[in-house]
């Protein structure tokens, strides 16, 4: 629709108010909109990787590899790769020019989260379940994967300072003992972000593997990290039940006019429900990080929070179970987010009024009567067979349905040239979006094959209507 039919006021709107869209193709765990925000890839509980265009609703294409639920996804800088993570101890880097795996990266336990170096497609970082985080090296066939440290950077003790051995010795046990539950890169991809099951953060060099700052924000397990559009906010969920934005240093001016031991993570704010006091399943920022957005424990609702005064905007409605996955479009006033039951993904967005101009190019929307001037040529009689002619020739044009269009509103000039992934006209969508079925609280099993076609026995055999001869 063009842009100059809507009304100004509703495209001035930075967050969604409806649910407007919901889609299905199998059972949602994880969801991921590329850089662009005209693709999102979502990780199902079987493994499969769908992906869905934003502009159709469509399905673009499906990933198979996994043989259990996706842990998470990550797409490369210019939408060509993308870094899928899973239950079954895999890490898959796919090539989504025509869906093959570039590498298939196996591990000693499973993986937490997964994400890909905002540069460089063949480097990623991964935190395991109870295990080392590594960065991890696919470059060659044979993956180079080195280890990550976990414990915090403590202070050095200056000459001056008595240090008791039996103190040092309780503190190392307890460093020991902390595990990294996610795993960021910067914006640059110079410096990882880590964070801990104790509640700290450390900020770790790529190129050397080595830990430069740690802090403690909280007491609780670090849920999940997230860095702003402009590298510098990083949103924390935790298990205390506080979402906070921390203001962080600029990490490029390290060796310049930064020290490591100058480099100070100060908390911007702390969002959370003093009254219910609600958990957090999942966060996120905004497209240009004005705003904060989580979906909520035991609840079906979504919560929209405005950074310059931390107070909260709106709470988004609509969906009727509890929500997982949280995501904004990289551009657009659009959150989208998964159901835990269902497994449908819900979409929330801007609802512009209709236009009768937007349906009929010639017809002119007034505020009051005006008086109607004729044409001169507009009731002129034609020739039929003139009439009939000019039906022939629109008819011939042939509609290119092949072609995408660039997406409006981008500005990332660097990504406008990027990869554009190929339309498959032959695509397969025979699988039923209700093949994963619901028996209980956090339980899912695969529907019995017939069972929609009539009634199951014990045994899973179907009866009735649905019974074929042979």
């Amino acid at each position: 629709m063009n842009l100059s039919l809507i009304d100004p006021f509703i495209l001035a709107q930075d967050y969604p108010d409806s649910l407007t869209e919901k889609l299905r193709s199998g059972h949602a765990t994880c969801l991921r909109f590329n850089h662009k925000g005209d693709y999102l890839a979502s990780g199902r509980v079987d493994g499969v990787v769908v992906i869905f265009d934003i502009e159709t609703n469509g399905v673009s294409r499906k990933l198979r590899g996994h043989t259990r639920q996706i842990q998470s996804i990550s797409w490369s800088r210019d939408g060509r790769y993308l870094l899928t993570s899973s239950q079954d101890w895999k890490c898959i880097l796919w090539d989504l020019k025509d869906g093959s795996r570039v590498r298939t990266v196996r591990f000693e336990a499973p993986v937490y989260i997964a994400e890909l170096h905002p540069f460089n497609h063949l480097l990623f970082v991964a935190s395991l379940f109870e295990d080392q985080p590594v960065l991890v090296d696919v470059s060659s066939p044979k993956p180079i994967k080195r280890i990550l440290p976990s414990a915090p950077l403590r202070p050095q003790p200056t000459n001056g300072d008595e240090v008791d051995p039996a103190a040092a010795a309780r503190q190392a046990a307890q460093d020991a003992k902390q595990s990294t539950c996610v795993t960021i890169f910067t914006a640059l991809g110079n410096h990882i972000i880590t964070g801990s099951s104790k509640g700290w953060i450390n900020i770790i060099e790529t190129q050397t593997c080595s830990t430069i700052h740690s802090m403690r924000l909280c007491t609780g397990v670090v849920i999940l990290l997230r860095l702003a559009s402009n590298g510098r906010d990083l949103l924390v969920n935790s298990s205390d039940r506080v979402i906070r934005t921390v203001l962080m240093p600029d990490l490029s001016r390290l060796g310049i006019d930064l020290e490591p031991s100058s480099i100070k993570l100060q908390v911007e704010h702390k969002f959370q429900d003093v009254v219910n006091r609600l958990s957090w399943n999942h966060v996120t920022f905004s497209a240009t990080g004005e705003f904060v957005t989580a979906t909520t424990f035991m609840n079906p609702d979504i919560y929209v929070w405005e950074r310059s005064h931390g107070s909260l905007v709106k709470i988004l409605e609509g969906a009727r179970e509890e929500l997982g996955v949280v995501e904004w479009h990289p551009s657009r006033p659009m959150v989208v987010a998964c159901g835990l039951e269902s497994g449908c993904v819900y979409i929330w967005s801007v609802v512009s009024p209709q236009k009768w101009s937007a349906l009929a190019p010639d017809f002119g929307e007034v505020e009051e009567q005006v008086e109607y001037v004729e044409r001169e040529d507009e009731f002129d009689i034609h020739p039929a067979e003139q009439v009939h002619q000019r039906r022939l020739d629109q008819e011939d044009e042939v509609p290119d349905a092949i072609t995408l269009d660039p997406v409006k509103g981008y500005t990332d000039l660097d990504a406008l040239d990027s990869f554009r992934m190929p339309v498959l006209l032959d695509i397969s969508d025979s699988e039923s979006g209700e093949d994963i079925v619901a028996v209980g609280p956090g339980t899912m099993r695969r529907r019995t094959p017939g069972a929609g076609n009539g009634d199951a026995d014990a045994n899973g055999v179907a009866r009735g209507a649905g019974r074929r001869r042979r």
